[in-house]
């Protein structure tokens, strides 16, 4: 599956546009890693723990936005985005969106 951010594929025509793919995921904090995060805060510096937390719900919402296009019939995403919101305090949505495409 191709996926770009762009509004064309390099070298492809796009043949038709299926529509709007999605995925998303909603991830909460965990008490340990709010503990071990408020004590760098106070050091400064990276907060590893919410890095990873963040990557791992991007790509998690990444994998799912593709899963949807395969599943509408797509060759490609594009114009693909990320979109963040916070669902209640110490919990936030990730939503990975694009337009499922067809190429030549």
């Amino acid at each position: 599956m191709i996926v770009t951010t762009a509004e064309t594929v390099a070298g492809r025509t796009i043949t038709s546009t299926i529509g709007i793919c999605r995925g998303n995921t909603i991830r909460a904090r965990h008490v340990g890693t709010d503990i071990v995060a408020g004590l760098r805060n106070l050091v400064g510096g990276e907060v590893g723990e919410y890095t990873k937390l963040m990557a791992e719900a991007r790509e998690q919402a990444y994998d799912r936005m593709v899963a949807d296009a395969r599943a509408k019939g797509a060759d490609a995403i594009v114009a693909m985005r990320f979109s963040t919101s916070a669902v209640s305090q110490g919990a936030a949505e990730i939503l990975a969106y694009g337009t499922a495409v067809k190429l030549d």
